[in-house]
């Protein structure tokens, strides 16, 4: 259940309006009281004789007494809604949910008789509107300090009662959720999102791998937001707000946020943090460069080693260290989003949303420690859009196959640290990774397994054999596996390139346990990837004057090679 606190208003028949409207709301269904500080209050929703403007005077009644002293913004307003999945609660059952939400918040504390005047609407199966006016009986106003926390709090306990599905709780680092009113502003403006998130996006996207505040607010601009600075009198920039094109108030003016309204850490002071990290120029990286290797296939490769470098840090460094590493690891999400066509790009960028949550936590960041990542990040951008086949597929599908374990570890440590919404980010984060990994990765691994299943029987057999001798409890796993004879081919590259396989498999499978992956076979293929032993393109010559394993099986009993359909997901 998400309770909603709106930042408070002044006019109570406003709201009420809006909140019994149904002749151009198509969601607002039989809108009625469920719950009030008085039960025997006139609801239009039920009485034919009953007014808004009754309604509105009767819950404004302590705040006209004030006169001229009343607070001008003295309207308070919580929606509470359940989950997509939760069932449908009766009128008894919401009304018990308001009166816990206005107790916690101190709206009205149980058994005060001077609380604030209050009634809850439910215009929609699953959700209530509270409207409180925010004078006492005492002519005081309620003590009503950290009420959105505090009504998050009652929530949770509300969940576990009542059954419905349980929310993570929050450390207050979260970026601040889009109030009802820009929820259905984005509806109006035909938007997937509200302009906040729309936004918050648009400067995460920018400030990837961005090196000072000239790229960050060029690269800002070209995404096509509007952009205000607030200047000193010396010159100096003391921040910054955005505005989408378009989005507009009652007046006609544009509707702007300031960096810290979209998130904790994009304030232009946290901004400025980040650059002094400074990545680089965005050149070849320090990996040596292939033959046939586009830029964008080397970007992915410096960053696949960056997040591995980054993925052993977060297992055995201090948590500033660590912190700092999954805001790099969020500027590479951001990067790849941008800069990954094709059938990949939507889970990726739903992936680089979802993992900006568990970027941030009480937990100090040393900032110094994210070079690696941040360069990666902008390598990625300024190498541009790479292909789906070939070494730019094969590099994408690497890089993914290692943040695929980078935020799995971080989803453990936020978990440890009980960073509970974090935790439950970086999961989210990883069920995305591992459908955008498919997508990038079916393409390359069945050019890889092509080669694979050309090679000649006795050729597989060497390699099964150097696989029992590094793996002798994996080889029977490995070898029944579609994607087997692409780990054949790999090996195959490698021994022609004079490298002892028995010994390069020891030593990928050392990096880190094996068992918990899906497809093993996988795992491996982009470890050896790693190391640089397969070309940019792979060969499709059939070695001259040997069987395949395919022409062996046509003549023989069924060998050991299984059927290639489908590709396997990459691990856990």
């Amino acid at each position: 259940m998400v309770p909603d606190i709106n930042p408070p208003g002044g006019r109570t028949i406003g709201l009420l309006k809006y909140l019994y409207r149904t002749s151009d709301i198509e969601a607002h269904v039989d809108p009625h009281i469920v719950a009030a500080y008085d039960p025997f209050i006139a609801d239009p929703g039920r009485d034919p004789s009953a007014t808004f403007t009754e309604l509105a005077a009767d819950l404004d009644q302590w705040v006209d007494a004030l006169k001229d002293k009343a607070p001008s913004k003295h309207v308070w307003h919580c929606s509470a809604r359940t989950a997509d999945t939760d069932r449908i609660l009766s009128d008894e059952e919401w009304a018990t949910v308001a009166r816990r939400i206005v107790n916690a918040t101190g709206i009205a504390p149980e058994g005060d008789e001077q609380a604030c005047r209050w009634i809850a609407v439910r215009h929609a199966p699953d959700h209530i509107h509270i409207v409180a006016t925010l004078v006492r009986a005492d002519r005081t106003q309620p003590r009503r300090h950290k009420d959105a926390t505090r009504a998050q709090a009652e929530c949770r306990k509300i969940e576990m009662e009542f059954g419905l599905r349980q929310l993570k709780k929050g450390d207050g680092t979260a970026a601040k959720r889009p109030t009802s009113a820009e929820r259905r502003k984005a509806e109006h403006l035909g938007q997937a999102t509200t302009s906040r998130e729309l936004l918050r996006e648009h400067v995460h996207r920018a400030l990837a791998g961005a090196v000072d505040e000239g790229e960050f607010f060029n690269r800002l601009a070209a995404e096509g937001v509007r952009i205000k600075k607030r200047v000193a009198p010396s010159g100096d920039l003391l921040g910054y707000s955005v505005a989408i094109v378009g989005d507009r108030n009652a007046e006609q003016e544009p509707i702007w946020y300031s960096g810290s309204k979209l998130a904790p850490d994009l304030s232009l002071p946290k901004i400025r943090e980040r650059f002094m990290t400074e990545p680089g120029a965005p050149g070849p990286s320090a990996l040596m460069e292939r033959a046939g290797e586009s830029a964008p296939a080397r970007a992915r490769r410096f960053a696949a080693e960056a997040a591995d470098a980054a993925l052993t840090a977060i297992i055995s460094h201090d948590d500033g260290t660590v912190a700092a590493h999954l805001i790099g690891v969020g500027e590479i999400l951001d990067a790849l989003a941008q800069t990954t066509p094709g059938q990949p790009h939507t889970d990726l960028r739903e992936a680089a949303r979802t993992f900006e949550r568990a970027t941030r936590s009480h937990i100090r960041a040393e900032r110094t420690q994210i070079h690696a990542l941040r360069r990666a990040a902008r390598q990625i951008i300024h190498s541009g859009p790479a292909l789906g086949r070939g070494a730019d597929g094969a590099t994408t599908a690497l890089v993914l196959d290692v943040l695929i374990l980078m935020v799995v570890a971080a989803g453990r440590w936020h978990a440890a640290h009980r960073h509970a919404q974090q935790a439950e980010a970086a999961r989210q984060t990883a069920v995305h990774l591992r459908v955008a990994y498919q997508a990038a990765a079916a393409a390359p691994l069945a050019d890889i397994r092509a080669y694979g299943e050309r090679l000649s029987a006795r050729t597989q057999q060497n390699h099964a054999a150097a696989i029992r001798s590094a793996l002798p409890k994996l080889a029977d796993r490995v070898q029944a596996e579609a994607s087997w004879p692409a780990l054949a081919a790999v090996l195959d590259q490698a021994r022609r390139a004079g490298h002892d396989t028995t010994a390069l498999l020891r030593k990928v499978a050392a990096q880190r346990e094996l068992e918990s992956a899906d497809c093993l076979s996988e795992v491996l293929v982009w470890r050896l990837y790693q190391l640089d032993l397969v070309p940019a393109k792979m060969p499709t010559a059939v070695p001259a004057g040997k069987r395949t394993a395919k022409q062996v099986q046509q003549t023989a009993p069924p060998a050991t090679l299984p059927s290639t359909e489908g590709a396997h997901p990459r691990r856990r």
